[in-house]
């Protein structure tokens, strides 16, 4: 069925096992620039589960945008030993690796000391998501950021690397040399398109000279920025016309977005909201205008649309850097007809871009292996099964279950409801979030292959857990909603989670109490404002889904502002009476009034479950507390503490 995504393809020098590749993207796994244990055992993981390219996150190579404690660093030889320890260990399993070279330019989020470095960029035009203004670079610096260039491709072929990538998209300092709104110069590097792409053309016939014919040159360009100061695709596909006459380029590597802006960013690392396969047409274009192979990556994570692309020949490979991270196995998986193994990345950004962004080494909320290959180790068999009960079919107890018996233990999972799921079954079921129930699926298929016996409408007592003689018990009973303590008279006031499962009305005017900001919140507001009611979002935080990985919330912000909802910041929830409820701003300690309200929804913090405290007093049971039943969090945190609780047990 997958046959054509397991041919070969030469990417100039180098053959490719198959057509799937693992797009660059920042894991923090590396240390103070250098490749460490962890980033190895983290791409070996991917070479190991069948990846025909492992292309590198990117590595800086200029003082100018280093940053150490957030990129590998390509601007010195110290690169080089570690560089090539990951391509032997991959190279074993059949994986070419190729590592990618970048420089932000304007775009500069990081500091060294907590002042704001200086950045640089063909022009002095103000970046709008990073809110600085470059230096306009001179034209000495120019040269010897291309030498920079050169210099560190030859450190990657120097460390035996198969290929080289450089970054020329995303709004990044080549896409901003390139791009006529951002590069105003008047010299030799801007004006018309030669110019603009005179800076390209160097790095790339300089990465040429130094790493020469025998290592692949690839550049990552972007079509579609999705801003309204992007250049046109047209001119894009004609840049990579003209770079195909130099014949020093392999092939180019399509991806969609720009960091320049926030609906640019939004298609960066594009979350469940957004189209998958939403770049497939741009790369079907760019392929009909080229001879070189084209790439392509965005919001693909199943195999089926894989192979699409490559059967209607759209692009020569396919990238998947999230669904790798959430199933590192995947290319196997299809491999061996076991494709209905596969466990789906669901676009929730969560523990991948939202752990790099906060400079925390990337994870996945269904798979807390990924970045931590070197910490925990492989799934280990015991020696002598035991026999754990867990309670609770949430994720923390679904993960808990299914470790468990993948160790060799006897598990029981006793669920008190009907169905599987706990709190994703409600996430699942607001508007465009369909696919987070992605969760329950995986771990059910989980639950299914391990052979876990799972007992529905179950309502385990003292008497009946005895008699099954567990050796260890793992609560995962989740959490309760509560309301606020607050004073409310003559207007209905409703839990969210209440009116998500449709045992709660509303009325036709409604306010978000939202304490929470999180997913229920904004999933409410644009679910009610969708059903046509007039609905205004009062939130606690910052920012509406402050709670939540930034660019599903920025995201979720756009939708909800298109259906006119109103969103009110700092408001903290303190009654209602009749028609009007009042909030307080939580800095200015004033009043907030909103009249004529029919329902007030709130979102309020939910409460650890107590119903099975009592385990924990019985004698000679081990007992052990995880996700929601310990604390209220999320389903990051729900699956990691159930994984844990059986992981050395």
């Amino acid at each position: 069925m997958y046959e054509c995504l397991l041919q070969p393809v030469d990417l100039g020098p180098t053959r490719i096992a198959n057509r799937i590749f693992n797009p660059p993207h920042g894991t923090t796994l590396g240390h103070k620039g250098q490749v460490s244990d962890d980033l190895i055992a983290y791409h070996e993981a991917r070479a190991r589960g069948g990846v025909g390219l492992i292309i590198m996150e990117s590595m800086t190579l200029h003082p100018s945008y280093g940053f150490e404690e957030a990129f590998l660093y390509a601007g010195d030889d110290r690169i080089i030993s570690g560089l090539n320890r990951l391509a032997v260990i991959c190279r074993k399993h059949g994986t070419a690796v190729f590592g990618q070279l970048f420089h932000a330019g304007r775009g500069v989020r990081l500091s060294h000391d907590g002042s704001r470095p200086l950045s640089y960029s063909a022009s002095d035009v103000p970046d709008e998501r990073y809110r600085v203004i470059p230096v306009p670079m001179s034209t000495d610096m120019i040269w010897e950021i291309i030498d920079s260039y050169a210099s560190a491709a030859g450190r990657l072929a120097d460390a035996e690397l198969d290929g080289v990538e450089i970054l020329a998209s995303m709004g990044y300092l080549i896409a901003q040399f390139l791009n006529p709104h951002t590069n105003r110069r008047d010299d030799e590097f801007g004006g018309d398109l030669t110019n603009r792409m005179r800076f390209l053309r160097e790095i790339i016939n300089q990465c040429r000279l130094r790493i020469g014919k025998n290592k692949t040159l690839g550049i990552r360009i972007t079509l579609d920025e999705k801003t309204d100061k992007a250049m046109p695709p047209d001119e894009i596909i004609e840049v990579c016309r003209r770079l195909e006459t130099d014949n020093h380029i392999d092939y180019y590597s399509v991806i969609s977005g720009s960091s320049a802006a926030p609906e640019g960013w939004v298609h960066v690392f594009p979350p469940m909201a957004i189209k998958q396969g939403f770049v497939i047409d741009d790369a079907a274009r760019l392929k009909a205008a080229v001879d070189k192979p084209v790439l392509v990556a965005g919001r693909i994570n199943q195999p089926q649309m894989a192979r699409s692309v490559i059967a209607e020949n759209k692009a020569d490979m396919v990238g998947m850097a999230r669904a790798l991270i959430a199933d590192p196995e995947f290319v196997n998986k299809f491999a061996s007809q076991r494709a209905d193994e596969i466990r789906a990345c669901i676009g929730c950004n969560q523990a991948c871009v939202g752990h790099r962004l906060a400079h925390f080494p990337i994870s996945c909320i269904q798979n807390p292996l990924s970045g931590r290959e070197n910490k925990l180790g492989e799934i280990r068999s015991v020696a002598a099964g035991k026999r754990i009960v867990v309670i609770g079919g949430g994720p923390a107890g679904m993960k808990a279950a299914a470790v468990a018996a993948q160790r060799g233990h006897y598990v029981e999972l006793h669920e008190k409801t009907s169905r599987l799921g706990g709190q994703v079954n409600l996430a699942e079921a607001l508007p465009g979030r369909a696919e987070f129930g992605g969760v329950t699926t995986n771990l059910q298929a989980e639950l299914s292959k391990y052979q876990v016996r799972v007992f529905l409408n179950s309502h385990l007592d003292e008497p009946r857990l005895l008699s099954i003689k567990p050796d260890r018990v793992v609560i995962a009973t989740g959490a309760k909603t509560r309301l606020p303590e607050v004073e409310v008279e003559g207007i209905d006031l409703v839990d969210s989670w209440s009116v998500i499962r449709g045992e709660a009305a509303v009325g036709k005017n409604i306010v978000i109490a939202d304490w929470s900001c999180d997913w229920s919140g904004l999933g409410l507001a644009e679910k009610f404002a969708c059903d046509g009611h007039y609905v205004r979002l009062y939130c606690g935080g910052s920012v509406a889904g402050e709670s939540i990985q930034a660019i599903v919330r920025d995201h979720w912000i756009g939708i909800l502002h298109r259906l006119g909802v109103e969103i009110v910041t700092y408001a903290r929830f303190s009654g209602a009476v009749g028609g009007s409820v009042y909030f307080q701003h939580m800095t200015a300690g004033e009043a907030i009034v909103c009249d004529n309200v029919d329902t007030v929804v709130s979102c309020y913090a939910a409460r650890s479950s107590s119903e099975c405290d009592w385990v924990e007093q019985i004698a000679d049971i081990s007992a052990i507390k995880v996700g929601d039943a310990l604390a209220p969090r999320t389903v990051e945190e729900a699956v990691l503490e159930g994984l844990n609780s059986v992981w050395n047990y």
